[in-house]
């Protein structure tokens, strides 16, 4: 009995009624068996080393400063002493932000059949024509100046009859589509307003991989909504954009966005905008982890561009490149292992000008590195033609740096109208007047001979250099200005057919949709 009461005092500090009897039953056994002394000593001995050691684990579990785990009397129940900090606080950031995103509301109407229930058509048989309908579509905006410009991408817009833009406080404008730029993505509205609030533009090139961010738009019409994530990569081609001059470099986040936050902000911990959220991975239709948005950088270039002009001045480097991977490294006997390679220089390009060569490698574009093609893009597509770029190559082994004056696409560093660019864009080519001689020769009023044939509609139809153009759509082609006006009231989808003849006197016909 004296034993058993050492032992309980030993053990109460391990909190465990359940040892205390199971060691009184011990002894009471030990007792009644008359076991002999040796081995009695010894299990004494050894329940009391057993103690001191539970002891003191209690007591290094109690030292202060350490987190403890522990569980209750429910197996299921655990509590955590130690309490991660929360991340940054965005309450300003999201406060400020969605009085500078607006939702936008788009109508078009749409000619042709309805699709019906197929039960319905089972019984009641297919339906005639039924006229025009409207096809409603949502989005989002970001205002970026307090006169009422807005920007947003082009797909929320495109093909829109009507436009309706409601703000954070909930009043309504009918909205004008300034213009647009299928090759970004982007596109700017203008609503009669005063006094906006537009958002800071921070400089996209300067974010960093895992930095926070908010998205704010109108996912599936929930107006004024937040989430937050990080810069999970930058640089993102994911091939969205269905244009063969397209600049695709996305700054990828794990930002919640869905369908209605196309056109909306992408901003840092301090409210400013870098980036407009576009696109979504999913196979669901809804958000699945990663979203996409354009630079700010670019966003700004742009819609520049789009209020100073009507139109996007690109600026084009003048050379055909490609990703630095193993297997071209190998192929070409590279000295680098990342880049962008210059594959082929245009002739009188602003790159052939400066003396940059097939075969070099592209390091740099003004200190800012570029290990594919889409930053290359993004950085040389946020300048004008006419301004100039530094460029750093690895020219077999050696670095190299030259100073490229960019130029547009008819390698000239003229500023064009919207009507001219869209021309250019378009066909892809450059064009000149045909002289008295031909035109007495073939019995023309007029006509646009095709030079310098680039990526365009022409080149896909396989028209070669020297077909003359002498009528688009039935419209009598004589110069530039005609070419201009028999386009420009053309819109996505509508049928373009070019009459002329080839350089050998034959009559030509093209046809191609816009």
């Amino acid at each position: 009995n004296g034993l058993a009461v050492i032992v309980k005092v030993l053990l109460k500090h391990t909190k465990s009624r359940v040892e205390v009897v199971n060691l009184e039953h011990e002894l009471l056994e030990i007792d009644q068996k008359k076991i002999p002394m040796k081995r009695y000593i010894a299990s004494f001995l050894l329940v009391v080393a057993g103690g001191f050691t539970t002891l003191g684990l209690y007591k290094w579990m109690e030292e202060p400063g350490k987190p403890v785990i522990y569980q209750a009397e429910s197996p299921s129940q655990v509590v955590r002493t130690s309490v991660t900090p929360a991340p940054i606080d965005f309450t300003t950031a999201a406060e400020n932000t969605v009085n500078s995103v607006v939702h936008v509301k788009t109508a078009r109407e749409q000619r042709g059949y309805q699709q019906m229930d197929p039960f319905h058509q089972f019984f009641f048989g297919t339906p005639r024509n039924q006229g025009p309908r409207m096809v409603q579509g949502a989005g989002s905006g970001v205002v970026i100046s307090k006169d009422g410009y807005i920007v947003t991408n082009n797909h929320v817009v495109e093909g829109a009859d009507e436009v309706l833009v409601t703000l954070n406080s909930n009043e309504e404008f009918s909205a004008e589509v300034v213009g647009t730029d299928p090759t970004t993505d982007l596109a700017v509205i203008k609503i009669d307003a005063k006094d906006l609030t537009p958002v800071p533009i921070a400089n996209s090139d300067e974010i960093r991989l895992g930095q926070w961010v908010l998205a704010v738009g109108n996912p599936f019409n929930l107006t004024s909504t937040v989430t937050a994530g990080i810069i999970s990569a930058t640089g993102r081609n994911i091939n969205i954009i269905r244009d063969q001059t397209a600049i695709e470099s996305f700054i990828q986040t794990d930002a919640a966005v869905n369908p209605g936050n196309s056109g909306g902000a992408l901003v840092n911990e301090k409210g400013e905008l870098i980036g407009i959220n576009t696109a979504i991975t999913t196979h669901t239709g809804s958000f699945e982890g990663y979203s996409f948005a354009i630079p700010s950088n670019l966003v700004q270039k742009v819609v520049g561009d789009i209020v100073e002009f009507g139109t996007v001045q690109r600026a084009y480097l003048g050379v055909s490149i490609r990703d630095v991977d193993p297997n071209l490294a190998k192929a070409e006997d590279l000295r680098a292992s990342n880049g962008v390679y210059i594959a082929e220089v245009i002739p009188n390009s602003g790159a052939d000008e400066a003396g940059l060569e097939q075969g070099d490698v592209i390091l740099k574009v003004d200190e800012r590195t570029v290990s594919k093609t889409s930053e290359l893009m993004e950085k040389i597509g946020a300048k004008r033609p006419g301004e100039k770029a530094q460029i750093l190559v690895n020219r077999e082994g050696d670095l190299r740096e030259f100073t490229v004056t960019l130029k547009n696409m008819q390698n000239t560093t003229e500023i064009l109208s919207a009507d001219l660019s869209k021309v250019y864009q378009l066909f892809g080519a450059d064009f000149e007047n045909v002289g008295t001689d031909e035109m007495a020769k073939y019995g023309l009023e007029g006509g646009l001979r095709i030079k310098d044939l680039q990526n365009g509609k022409l080149r896909q139809l396989g028209v070669s250099e020297g077909f003359i153009i002498t009528r688009i759509n039935n419209q009598v082609i004589r110069n530039l200005d005609d070419l201009s006006s028999a386009i420009a009231d053309l819109e996505k989808g509508d049928g373009v057919l070019v009459q002329g003849i080839h350089p050998n006197g034959r009559p030509g016909y093209f046809a191609f949709g816009m």
